[in-house]
This record gives structure tokens, C-alpha cells and sequence, in this order.
């Protein structure tokens, strides 16, 4: 249970350095753990859940609001009793970015993969509608997993339409705030306009950024390997970075 309600969740198989996984938009848990689980679980304790109205929970009446998704997230974390590493993609990452801002204790670093603070930073997209072609197949992988049934694909589509449109409207001077160590991360054609990304990245301080050439929204999927090198260094190695020439990081303390 997170919040009073019913939800799927993995917890961590033993201890030590964690991950938390947060899944993208019509998606779930299975599809970040089926794509870096098999490498990360080599170093790292996995954790993850599958947020309401996605994947093997069930929806409630209410909109999808990523405030409501953040407290979702800050009772599992809570849950689990140690500070982790939070990895989001899409909605999953605009999430973290959430978490990172109202409960810095709870998280070690955040790594946001294909995240957008503002929904205006988004590239004018082809909205994902009941009558679009691909929704059938959709409704039927949604429905493998929901308890909610196939019926109420069409209604999980409509609520995170709306929030893509109304949310997220963070601020640079929010994104200033950001206390604990940030990696950006995007496919050089992802959903999010570079020079939002690039604001996102300069925006936090002492983050740090990974555009992936020849990659779209799919970054993790498409370059696996590539993407699973760039997390673990960052989770793993001092921040920040030891660099030959630093002149965006000045001389500070490197924490490990």
C-alpha cells in the first residue's frame, strides 16, 4: 500500500547502494527493469513500483498530477528506510526532479533521462488519442497488466494527454534550489527541445549533462550499453567530477 492504495512495487533483495526506478507515461516498472535491470542489478539493489493507473496497479477517479506522482514516490522511498539512487524516465524523470526539490534527504543522486521541467520545453508531437493507429495495440498490452481491464485504456490515455499539456511548470529559480547531484541525460532527438535540456542542465547546480548522439526518446533502449556505462559512472564516481579543466566547476569539495 502507498497512500492507501493497492500498489505493485519491487522491493530491494538486499542491502547496500540502491536504485530506485521511476517509469515513464503509459508505461510501467517492467519496462525499465527489462532495460537496465540486468546490468545495474550486478552492483546496485533494485527498487521500483508501478505508479497508480500504470502498469499492475490500479487507477483511482483522480487526475494524473505529477505532485500526487511525488507523493506516491516519497512513501515508497520513505518505505524503504535508506537513502537511493533515483533514476526516471519521461514522466518518471520530471517525477524525480520533483522528489530532488521537496525531500533531498531521502535521494543520494538523480539521474533524469528524456525529462522536461516546463510542458512547454516539448517538441510539438502528434497527440496519442483512442482513434490514433496504434492505440489497439496499446489498450491490449495495457490490459495484460492492469487490473482496471482494457476498457480504461482510453481513460489513462486522456488523463496523461492532460497532464502533458498542463505540467510540469517549474521555474529556473526553482531548478536553483536542487541540493543534491543531478545527471541530465537525453537522446540528441528527444521529446524535450535541446535548448530546454540544455536549461534544465544549466539551470541545476552542479549537474551534470549526456546528450546521446543517434538517439531518440528511447535513449536507454537503443543505446543499452552506452547509457548503463554513463549512469553507473555517475552514481559511482566523485561529484563533482576531477576534470583537467574545469571552468563551469570551480575548485570544491568532492563528495563520494
Amino acid at each position: 500500500m502507498l497512500n492507501d492504495h493497492p500498489t505493485w512495487a519491487l522491493l530491494p533483495q538486499r542491502k547496500g547502494k540502491t536504485v530506485v526506478l521511476l517509469h515513464g507515461g503509459l508505461s510501467s516498472s517492467a519496462s525499465l527493469l527489462r532495460v537496465l535491470g540486468p546490468s545495474l542489478s550486478k552492483q546496485f539493489a533494485l527498487a521500483a513500483f508501478d505508479r497508480r493507473g500504470h502498469g499492475r496497479t490500479a487507477d483511482t477517479d483522480e487526475p494524473f498530477t505529477f505532485d500526487a506522482m511525488a507523493d506516491e514516490t516519497i512513501a515508497f522511498l520513505e518505505l524503504l528506510q535508506r537513502r537511493v539512487f533515483l533514476l526516471g524516465h519521461s514522466d518518471g524523470a520530471n517525477v524525480a526532479l520533483l522528489v530532488a526539490l521537496r525531500r533531498p534527504d531521502l535521494l543520494k543522486r538523480v539521474v533524469l533521462v528524456g525529462a522536461n521541467y516546463h510542458y512547454k520545453g516539448l517538441v510539438p508531437m502528434k497527440e496519442f488519442t483512442p482513434e490514433s493507429d496504434g492505440f489497439g495495440d496499446f489498450a491490449r498490452e495495457y490490459a495484460k497488466q492492469s487490473p482496471d481491464g482494457i476498457e480504461h485504456a482510453a481513460v489513462v490515455v486522456g488523463k496523461s494527454a492532460h497532464l502533458v499539456k498542463t505540467e510540469p511548470t517549474l521555474t529556473v529559480a526553482k531548478l536553483r534550489t536542487i541540493s543534491v547531484p543531478v545527471l541530465v541525460m537525453s537522446g540528441d532527438d528527444d521529446v524535450a527541445r535541446l535548448e530546454h535540456t540544455v536549461s534544465l542542465y544549466e539551470s541545476i547546480p552542479e549537474s551534470q549533462l549526456a546528450v546521446l548522439p543517434g538517439t531518440s526518446h528511447a535513449v536507454m533502449k537503443e543505446r543499452t550499453k552506452e547509457s548503463v556505462r554513463t549512469i553507473r559512472r555517475f552514481f559511482l564516481d566523485p561529484v563533482p567530477p576531477v576534470t583537467e579543466y574545469p571552468l563551469r566547476r570551480g575548485d570544491h569539495d568532492v563528495t563520494h
